[in-house]
């Protein structure tokens, strides 16, 4: 099997647009409809993660190679030897996330980050190149 790596940067156009869509609405209703300033401030206080990893410019992913599985989000990382896992869950949630954990021989899991994980689709197929065992589970809870 070859390498595998993926990787995501949290300064993309789509969050820049996104963000630049919300402070515009914001200021729209301040200026248009004479909002209270301080409720639109309270608005956009769930913004600040976004700003902060564009001004850091952080970045996400993981790499899949011939002896570990290592992943990254900002300035955490992890690994584990590819011969501890038994196999990859991957979880379907009511809001159609999906959520990959990783089951170890030992019986412990471990929640892959979301921001680390590619599209579910391509990394299950990844995966099952690399030989590992799958499980789907759809609209779990918990």
């Amino acid at each position: 099997m070859t390498e595998f790596k993926f990787t995501r940067q949290n300064r993309a156009p789509r969050t820049v647009g996104v963000l630049i869509c919300v402070y515009a609405a914001l200021l729209a209703l301040v200026i248009l409809f004479d909002a209270a300033w301080w409720l639109m401030a309270l608005l956009a206080l769930p913004t600040i993660p976004a700003i902060w990893d564009i001004a850091q410019n952080t970045s996400a992913g993981l790499v899949l190679d011939q002896n570990k599985l290592r992943w990254f989000t900002g300035t955490r990382e992890a690994e584990i030897d590819r011969s501890d896992i038994d196999y990859v869950r991957f979880d379907t949630r009511w809001d159609f996330s999906v959520r990959v954990s990783l089951i170890l021989r030992s019986g412990k899991r471990i929640r892959l980050p979301d921001e680390s994980s590619p599209h579910h689709r391509d990394f299950e197929q990844v995966l099952q190149q690399a030989g590992f065992r799958i499980e789907r589970h759809h609209f779990v809870t918990f």
